[in-house]
């Protein structure tokens, strides 16, 4: 799975595919990363900016990894349609 999110209602559908890719509830994820299943729900519905810590912790219970790289020179309008 490579992705591209440059805000945080983009993470949050990102976490969200790859949570419901597993099959699992909020309550599991919440439960694997170590979170409330609120947190979890504000986060995939990007009602709240997050702290880096606890995408952390949400990426690391999806078995998924955080990469920084240059960012592209498509048009930010780009990035909608690959959500």
């Amino acid at each position: 799975m490579s992705d591209l999110a440059r805000t945080s209602r983009q993470v949050g559908t990102l976490i969200q595919r790859a949570r419901k890719k597993r099959a699992w509830t909020q309550m599991k994820l919440a439960e694997r990363a170590g979170l409330r299943q609120a947190t979890i729900s504000m986060i995939e519905h990007g009602e709240k900016p997050a702290k880096l810590e606890t995408i952390l912790a949400i990426l690391a219970a999806l078995d998924l990894e955080f990469r920084i790289g240059q960012r592209s020179k498509g048009h930010g309008s780009d990035i909608e349609e690959l959500f």
